[in-house]
């Protein structure tokens, strides 16, 4: 899996998840997760049911998942770095249009600062995974308590931010897995999830370049990675418009990752 580099967007993420740091350096962030929200259940940032621990998701496999719950014509579209108050609707309004249910990999401060579009992603079927607090591409080279950190205040910030829906997977930022990341993310309910197809959309290569990508390496595998934060995403917008219909007529159905 590919590591991108050179992405400026993320050292002003980081600076803003300094104080988030500072917070989850004295504090447990799983104890403090509400259980899923119901019909009739206190909203998002209500405290904690005292049975909220019996609500906590079954512990998944940790193995890197790359497979489509819908087999071997399955594909799974997932988009990273989000939500993005730009980039978010339109991508959303392209999967509704064709029809298409994806996995949402969300940065926790983005989540924590668009509510309202993780709220959106979850009411139209997708499915959202943690994709930490600060996307650290050098996770892997930090300590057991840095990782925990960014993948459980991550997940809080996720939960909180879609009204009590739980990540279901964890993306390394990079792929930066380490055993322990995915032992503790596979702990909380989160498939480790890795991807097949980089489309490489962040580089803004064109359109063309993103839709090329699809066609020529979906064959590797079902899980095609692409973005809808960190710049300008009009790029890709328009490569879905044009891939998620090709994918239909060469017989893929579209489905989400393996738990």
């Amino acid at each position: 899996m590919a590591r991108h580099g050179g992405r400026g967007w993320y050292g002003r993420v980081l600076a803003a998840a300094v104080g988030v740091t500072a917070v989850a350096a004295v504090t447990s962030v799983w104890t403090a997760q509400a259980g899923p929200v119901g019909a009739g259940q206190a909203g998002a940032g209500a405290p904690a049911h005292p049975s909220a621990a019996a609500s906590a998701p079954a512990r998944v496999s940790v193995d890197i998942a790359h497979a489509s719950d819908h087999g071997a014509r399955g594909v799974n579209i997932t988009i990273d770095d989000g939500p993005d108050p730009s980039w978010t609707p339109q991508i959303l309004q392209v999967l509704r249009e064709n029809g298409v249910k994806a996995t949402f990999c969300m940065v926790g401060t983005q989540a924590k600062a668009h509510p309202d579009l993780v709220k959106a992603v979850v009411a139209d079927g997708h499915r959202l995974c943690d994709h930490t607090v600060s996307h650290d591409t050098t996770m892997d080279k930090k300590p057991d308590s840095y990782q925990s950190q960014q993948i459980l205040d991550a997940e809080r910030m996720i939960t909180e931010a879609s009204g009590g829906v739980r990540p279901q997977y964890y993306r390394a930022p990079g792929g930066a897995f380490t055993p322990y990341s995915r032992d503790l993310a596979a702990s909380h309910g989160m498939r480790p999830l890795g991807w097949n197809v980089d489309t490489k959309d962040f580089e803004r290569p064109g359109t063309a370049a993103i839709v090329a990508a699809v066609k020529n390496e979906v064959s590797n595998g079902p899980t095609i990675l692409f973005h809808d934060a960190g710049g300008d995403r009009s790029q890709t917008v328009a490569a879905l418009r044009e891939v998620l219909p090709w994918l239909r007529q060469q017989g893929y159905s579209f489905g989400f990752p393996v738990r």
